[in-house]
């Protein structure tokens, strides 16, 4: 499984993906608004690879590992999980997306996101596609904005208990 954006690769993960996905996964500024805010470190981030690759054989989808076109260079994820952190809106399927910190405001993560969500539509068959944005993560919420989510709730994660805001896109229909 492979999708191609002009600046990025979309694809299924690998084992040099482990050290710079931990990477990412360490910064406390890339982490601030996944969960509970801790980092991660190469065991749990091996953990989450090997749960993306599980969702894709089970599944059909899963989260995308992220590089740069230009440079092969392993930039995050983006792609398609079940949002099993909360329960109150399964079944669902979010995107979602995580970027080295050096390769944000570039538009970088609505570009992946746009694949990731078109791959959710298309091949995957989806009719409809959450985003689950804690409260104050404005720049996750401009993405969402650009790729015509609606807010559809406010609600609060059990465990850490975040304000978090859900927003949704249903699949485009023939002719609109």
């Amino acid at each position: 499984m492979r999708l191609e954006t002009e600046r990025l690769v979309l694809r299924r993960w690998r084992e040099e993906d482990l050290a710079p996905m931990a990477g990412v996964n360490a910064d406390p500024e890339v982490m601030r608004w996944i969960g509970d805010g801790t980092t991660r470190d190469e065991e749990t981030t091996r953990a989450g690879i090997e749960a993306a690759e599980r969702s894709w054989e089970e599944q059909g989808f899963g989260l995308f590992a992220l590089e740069e076109r230009a440079t092969g260079r392993m930039l995050g994820f983006a792609g398609l999980a079940v949002p099993l952190f909360l329960p109150e809106i399964l079944p669902a399927v979010e995107i979602g997306w995580r970027l080295d910190r050096a390769h944000w405001g570039r538009g970088l993560a609505t570009e992946a996101a746009r694949a990731a969500l078109a791959y959710g539509f298309g091949e995957a068959g989806l009719d409809r596609v959450v985003s689950v944005v804690q409260t104050g993560n404005r720049a996750s919420e401009r993405i969402t904005e650009k790729l015509g989510m609606v807010l559809d709730r406010e609600t609060v994660t059990p465990g850490p208990h975040r304000a978090v805001r859900v927003y949704a896109l249903d699949r485009p229909r023939p002719g609109s």
